[in-house]
Parts: structure tokens; C-alpha cells; sequence
């Protein structure tokens, strides 16, 4: 048996966040597998301070091909210190972002193109891919005000300034990667109580990797 590669992909303001709070705990209770909670960009040392020079507020002029190429060597880098050791170890990973967002954010809503940006990371990855994808779902004008909402209690960084028309190119990313990649993704509608929204992702989980679930 190998490991268990679990990402979590959604637009801003979906509330990814604090599903993941709800989640894990309620699948950790439910196995005798380490689950190593994570994120992108960053999750390690050197990832956390590429994330920091991505999201810097004062960072505006960062062309859009040096971000993607950001996003892609801090992914690589917390490869090789967290998902693959964990992966290796046979334990489950839950990484909130992985690929999908850099294919939405950079190659749809920043225009780059989805087949630059899947190339830029299947290099870093080396191919690797997540086991399922929950994807929440909410509408751009939802997520928008969640965030503005949230600013006391979030961090708001450089993306969250964008524009509806930016988070909406987002979602059709998004979107259209879950019509391509069916088995794959998960499709939650975040527009529903949290409850709901965690029970669906955490029967999805188990449904789908029993021989991870056996307490």
C-alpha cells in the first residue's frame, strides 16, 4: 500500500479553511493512518517564504510569469519535504491547493494558458497527482464577499484584490477542469452549511479509500 493524496481546491472565500478544521479530526478518529494536514503555497520553510513574496500586498508588479513560476518552485520544494516523505511512509497527505489552482488562477484568470501551466508543473511535480480532488463550489460573488467579510480574521492578500471579473475567470477554470477530470474531483456546493459541506467531503473520502478507514 502507498500513501493517500488528498487536495482540496475551491475559489476564494469558498471556506476551504474552515472546512478542513471539521473535516480532518472527524477522518483522523477513523484511522489508524498519520494525516498530515498541509498547504500551497507553502506547507515548508523554504515554501512558506515563497508564499510570502507571492502574496505580498506590495508585490503589484510581479509579472504573471514570475508568479507562476513561484507557485511551481514552492510546490516542488514542499514536495520533497512533506507530500513525498509522507506519501512514502504510507500515510495520508490533505493539501489545501495543489496544481488545479495554479492551472485556474495563472493559466485561465492570468491568461498564460492552461497547457504552459500544466507543463511548468509537470515538471516540479514530476507528475505527480492528487487520489481525489474535493472541489468546493460557490459562485464568485458569494466567495467576494466572504473575504471582504473576513478581513479582520483573514489574511488579504495580493490575489484577494482582484477584481469579480478575475475571481469569476477563476471559477470557469476551475469548472471546466471538473468537466475534464470527473473521476478525479469531488464537487461540493460551499453555499451550504458547513455541515453538509463537511459531511459530504468526509463520506467522499471514505467511501471512495475504505482500506484507509478501518477503525
Amino acid at each position: 500500500m502507498v500513501g493517500l493524496f488528498i487536495t482540496m481546491e475551491g475559489p476564494d472565500g469558498a471556506g476551504k479553511t474552515s472546512v478542513i478544521k471539521e473535516l480532518l479530526p472527524r477522518l483522523q478518529a477513523k484511522t489508524t493512518k498519520n494525516i498530515i494536514s498541509t498547504r500551497e503555497p507553502g506547507g515548508s520553510n523554504i515554501a512558506e517564504s515563497i508564499r510570502g513574496i507571492i502574496l505580498d500586498v506590495n508585490h503589484q508588479e510581479m509579472d504573471v510569469r514570475t508568479e507562476a513560476i513561484l507557485y511551481a518552485a514552492a510546490r516542488r520544494q514542499h514536495l520533497t519535504d512533506i507530500v513525498l516523505p509522507t506519501l512514502a511512509n504510507e500515510d495520508m497527505i490533505f493539501c489545501d491547493r495543489f496544481v488545479d489552482s495554479s492551472v485556474a488562477y495563472q493559466g485561465v484568470a492570468r491568461g498564460i494558458g492552461v497547457e504552459e501551466i500544466r507543463q511548468l508543473n509537470q515538471f516540479a511535480t514530476a507528475g505527480l497527482r492528487p487520489d481525489i480532488t474535493l472541489y468546493l463550489d460557490v459562485p464568485s460573488e458569494v466567495g467576494l464577499e466572504r473575504i471582504y467579510k473576513a478581513r479582520g480574521e483573514r489574511q488579504f492578500d495580493r490575489l484577494d484584490q482582484e477584481g469579480l471579473a478575475f475571481h469569476q475567470k477563476v471559477r470557469q477554470g476551475y469548472l471546466a477542469l471538473v468537466a475534464e477530470e470527473k473521476e478525479r474531483f469531488i464537487v461540493v456546493d460551499a453555499t451550504a452549511p458547513i455541515e453538509e459541506v463537511v459531511e459530504k467531503c468526509y463520506n467522499s473520502i471514505v467511501e471512495k479509500f475504505p482500506q484507509f478507514f478501518d477503525k
